[in-house]
């Protein structure tokens, strides 16, 4: 089931949390959805799964429109907010027993789908323990066991992974691909890496506005816009190599590696390699080494977002 916005607002008082926001995730997608504290991804979250209604424009799943009465098309999505609200005195196996009914799952599918979720979220050892007992990181698997225990074709989880150790993240990291394979998964994080290891697209927001849209790769080339090559050239001094380089079209800065003397970093704008190489060429110098080095998705993120 694919999810389509169309043109969403939505503001609290004079503050526009979401300001004309459009965006379509395929179904069987990945979305990873980026921003900094306040940019509108919770709010954008929310009017998807249809807790609150946009002030104009509007969402659609599988070309239906959602609105907060639309309640069988809600039972399509399993959302996993970021507060992770629990049922402190629920054991984590009526909790889940609690929202297959909540949720429509016919009696004699519920204790197979419970017996999925305690294994897919490695809740066995905790299965019986009451939620209020759990530790934060088994907090979290439990709302996302309960999020997908109906076997939702959307998920929409906001910080799946806060909490968890780095082997429990590891895990979840999984299971958002896995799922990502039959389903459409939106979640939001802080973590970039996570982003760029899970997700098949990366969507950034800022101020309420998407910033930044597409595959990291295609991200690194449309926000950055720049290239910075590593480059090895040998049968020259520094003094002589260094005016040539800042001549070449589009290089932006070229600055000697410390502590070397062949080694050089050359910042241009989009590529252009081969002009470095001609350049070498034309001069007659030994060119050892021309690699670009790849935009860290930190960089990508920080551009988008204080432009």
């Amino acid at each position: 089931m694919d999810i389509r916005t169309e043109h969403l607002t939505k503001s609290y008082g004079n503050q526009a949390a979401v300001a004309d926001v459009s965006f379509r995730v395929q179904a069987g997608e990945v979305l990873g959805f980026l921003g900094p504290n306040g940019a509108g991804k919770t709010t954008t979250m929310r009017m998807i799964c249809g807790l609150i209604a946009p002030d104009s424009g509007q969402v659609l799943l599988g070309g239906k429109v959602m609105d907060p009465q639309a309640v069988e098309l809600r039972r399509a999505i399993g959302y996993l907010p970021e507060a992770n609200p629990l049922y402190e005195d629920m054991p984590v196996l009526d909790l889940l027993r609690f929202g297959a009914r909540l949720q429509g799952v016919p009696s004699n599918e519920i204790q197979g789908r419970i017996r999925l979720m305690v294994d897919a979220c490695g809740l066995g050892d905790e299965k019986h323990k009451r939620t209020g007992e759990l530790s934060r990181g088994y907090r979290q698997r439990a709302g996302l066991a309960f999020a997908m225990v109906h076997d939702p074709a959307v998920l929409v989880l906001d910080e799946p992974t806060t909490g968890l150790d780095p082997n429990q993240i590891i895990e979840v990291r999984s299971l958002i691909k896995d799922l990502g394979r039959t389903r459409t998964v939106v979640f939001s994080t802080h973590i970039l890496p996570e982003a760029e290891a899970v997700c098949d697209r990366i969507l950034i927001i800022n101020k309420g506005r998407i910033v930044a849209d597409g595959t990291s790769e295609q991200l690194r080339a449309q926000v950055l816009g720049r290239t910075l090559f590593q480059v090895r050239i040998t049968g020259a001094s520094p003094e002589e190599v260094l005016p040539v380089l800042r001549a070449i079209k589009h290089v932006i800065t070229a600055t000697p590696v410390v502590d070397s003397r062949d080694r050089f970093e050359v910042l241009m704008s989009g590529a252009g390699g081969e002009r470095i190489a001609a350049a070498c060429t034309a001069k007659g110098w030994s060119l050892g080494e021309l690699r670009p080095q790849e935009s860290r998705l930190e960089d990508v993120f920080r551009d988008a977002t204080q432009r």
